[in-house]
């Protein structure tokens, strides 16, 4: 009975008087700027801070655990359940909150195949956050917002602040999430990337029983018509590799792999823009105009030009732009099976080849072992080595279901379509970070082109020893003693023992996984 009323009033909140719905973009911009939430770049970009919380906050996000879930999810620390009478009373709390205040409301949608649509409302206590998920799901057309009928509703009252020893949860932020009631309900935070990835969690749990493989990539399509599909954590380059001006942008972030083929999830790209430059990366400077959104990024305060090599905030500053302000943007986001996929890994020990050709098994084995490397500095408490950083699936913190699911499904959709994998390293050669020197992004994008169009499949391969790997010996545009790492080193066995150690760190990661013996032995050969 509780669960019923409660939906009631959130029905009641968004058809009230204080209820704002599916404004204009010019409309959430003038009224962000009116109740001080932000302020225009002179770009016209709307620039909003998030204060304490700058990323997601993985440790308040929680899942409903009742008679739908128990079974099926991974219960663990990514997905920490949480009771269901506890997630009615928070949710009462939260809609008495709401109650008191201006509400900004979005009937949006996830997938861009209309086959796996998800529709879903969205209800924002800040107009801001309003125009951030209005640019980064799919925006649907008057005539489908007259029969729009919401699957998930998101709840976001940043200024709503939980009482752990009361609510149950384990600060004044939190994330929750009900697939019984369909709600998802964030407090405490003013950062917007957790309604976009709370979607994204829920396309990983309601997809794979409709035979579509959903995937933490980006991708993008070549003049043939075939796509090309790009794995990798923050900062090994998905966004900017897949944003080429040669091949027209799927999305940078989320999508599914159906029978029918791939398409976005989303309407909107959501790049990070430290060191953003118009010369680096140009697609991404110009897409950041009028009604973009940028976070924590800060202003010249004489010209109000961001300025984006100024990190005193956050590293993790972001950009949220539609997906159509790339120029070469694919509408809507549906392209065919890809012919490419690639792993993206910014190796900070300086050990993995530029690009290495897998084999399904090789591409099941680092698929589930998800590696990249966090830098020195780069958050509190590293010291001055590199640390390996294993993310499943390349999406760890997004996936609600067992890994074995999804890795199956890369499986058979590499062998069903004939796909070729790569592992490529946007990371260091010659050392490790501090020694070595960064992958330049010219060299990046020229292999990864020659294996997009075919050229490096005509070259000769080689075996690397450390990790079995299958090299290439040449590549156009890119020096031939780059290509294999032990080579690019001035002292072999100073990269012997850096193999060793990255290889132990693969094995001793891999362990809790139960697969096949061939897929387990597709790992490094030096342990």
């Amino acid at each position: 009975m509780g669960a019923t009323l409660a939906l009631q009033d959130l029905k009641r909140l968004t058809e009230g008087l204080h209820a704002h719905r599916n404004l204009s973009t010019p409309q959430l911009v003038e009224t962000a700027i009116a109740r001080g939430e932000g302020r225009l770049a002179a770009n016209g970009a709307l620039v909003a801070m998030t204060g304490a919380r700058t990323g997601r906050s993985p440790r308040d996000k929680f899942t409903v655990e009742d008679d739908q879930t128990r079974e099926r999810v991974q219960w663990g620390k990514v997905n920490q359940p949480f009771p269901p009478e506890k997630f009615q009373a928070l949710l009462e709390r939260v809609l008495r909150h709401m109650a008191e205040r201006d509400l900004y409301i979005l009937d949006l949608a996830a997938g861009a195949d209309p086959a796996y649509q998800l529709p879903i409302q969205v209800v924002c206590e800040y107009a801001w956050h309003a125009l951030f998920v209005k640019q980064l799901f799919i925006r649907p057309d008057l005539s489908q917002l007259a029969t729009h009928s919401p699957e998930f509703v998101v709840i976001a009252a940043p200024e709503f602040e939980a009482v752990p020893d009361r609510d149950g949860v384990s600060s004044s932020t939190f994330i929750l999430t009900d697939f019984t009631r369909r709600i998802i309900l964030i407090g405490g935070t003013k950062y917007a990337g957790e309604m976009k990835k709370s979607i994204f969690g829920v396309m990983n749990y309601v997809l794979p029983g409709r035979d579509v493989f959903p995937m933490h990539c980006s991708a993008n399509i070549g003049a043939d018509g075939s796509s090309a599909l790009f794995f990798g954590l923050s900062g090994t380059g998905k966004t900017t590799l897949s944003a080429d001006p040669e091949r027209r942008l799927l999305g940078d972030d989320e999508h599914g792999w159906s029978p029918n083929g791939v398409f976005n999830f989303e309407g909107g790209c959501y790049a990070k823009c430290v060191d953003l430059t118009q010369e680096k990366e140009p697609q991404i400077f110009n897409a950041i105009r009028f009604g973009s959104v940028l976070e924590n990024v800060v202003l010249d305060p004489r010209s109000g030009e961001p300025d984006y090599s100024d990190i005193r905030y956050t590293e993790n500053t972001r950009a949220a732009y539609p997906v159509d302000f790339i120029a070469n943007a694919v509408i809507p986001g549906i392209g065919g099976h890809p012919r490419n996929v690639l792993f993206l890994a910014a190796d900070a020990f300086g050990v993995l080849p530029p690009i290495a050709k897998l084999t399904p098994d090789q591409a099941m084995y680092h698929f589930l072992s998800g590696y990249t490397a966090k830098l020195a500095g780069t958050e509190a408490g590293l010291g001055s080595e590199p640390v390996p950083e294993f993310s499943t699936c390349f999406a760890s913190p997004f996936l609600p279901l067992p890994p074995a699911v999804y890795a199956e499904m890369l499986g058979r959709r590499l062998r069903e379509h004939h796909a070729q994998c790569w592992l490529v390293n946007t990371g260091w050669s010659g050392g490790a970070f501090g020694v070595g020197k960064r992958m330049s992004l010219r060299h990046t994008r020229a292999i990864v082109h020659a294996a997009l169009d075919g050229r490096l499949a005509k070259a000769e391969f080689t075996a690397e020893e450390a990790f079995g790997l299958s090299i290439p010996t040449t590549c156009p545009d890119v020096p031939s003693e780059l290509l294999n790492p032990r080579n690019a080193w001035a002292d072999k066995n100073a990269y012997d023992a850096q193999a060793r150690l990255l290889a132990k760190k693969f094995t001793e990661n891999f362990r809790k996984f139960d697969v096949p013996d061939a897929v387990r032995n597709a790992g490094p050969r030096t342990a």
